[in-house]
């Protein structure tokens, strides 16, 4: 994964020292199942309060990310996808909009020295040990999010929920500060009461 620490100017997407590890049996098939199955990203909202909080999270957020995402369309899209990959996988919404603004600025065809791509900055290797093999899909929209949510779950369950060491492991600078420091520094600007 990327570590674009530029938060708000749009420097190349630097990728930390993740390498490629063995996964288990168990592992490899749990994620490949999670990746795999496609779905709508239409949000599942059950009652008139969910579906408040999801218009309001979404009226906030897109002006938040118009600096990054001018296209009102593609902002919709955008946000729609991300909050249905996010919950999908577990995580916080402004956990996944802090390091997307952290790995790539929120730039779609964002690609690292170390080959990660994308919005979240997915290393190419991931789509050989989880996917089809096709590392060009990581620059479509919901393949990139989803394999991110993923690999993120995936390293947070790893690190028993430490947000700062599962970061460092999805940026490959387990340990050190200045990643996880400042994802949920960019975190806090996307935080909002239906997270």
């Amino acid at each position: 994964m990327g570590s674009g620490l530029g938060l708000l100017t749009a420097q190349p997407a630097l990728a930390g020292a993740q390498v490629e590890e063995r996964l288990s049996h168990a592992v490899r098939t749990a994620l490949s199942a999670a990746v795999a199955h496609a779905a709508p990203p239409d949000p599942v909202l059950a009652t008139t309060a969910d579906q408040q909080a999801y218009a309001d999270w979404l009226a906030a957020t897109s002006r938040l990310l118009a600096r990054f995402q001018s296209h009102p369309t593609e902002r919709q899209e955008f946000l729609q996808t991300l909050w249905y990959e996010a919950r999908r996988a577990g995580l916080s919404l402004s956990l996944v909009l802090g390091l997307i603004q952290v790995e790539s600025a929120f730039r779609k065809h964002a690609v690292s020295p170390a080959g990660a791509r994308g919005y979240m900055q997915v290393m190419p290797f991931w789509t050989r040990s989880i996917g089809d093999g096709d590392a060009s899909r990581l620059f479509h929209m919901q393949t990139n999010l989803r394999f991110g949510c993923v690999i993120l779950r995936h390293y947070l369950d790893r690190e028993g929920g430490d947000l700062f060491m599962g970061l460092g492991r999805y940026n490959g600078s387990r340990g050190q500060a200045a990643y996880p420091d400042a994802v949920q520094t960019a975190q806090r600007r996307w935080l909002q009461a239906v997270d």
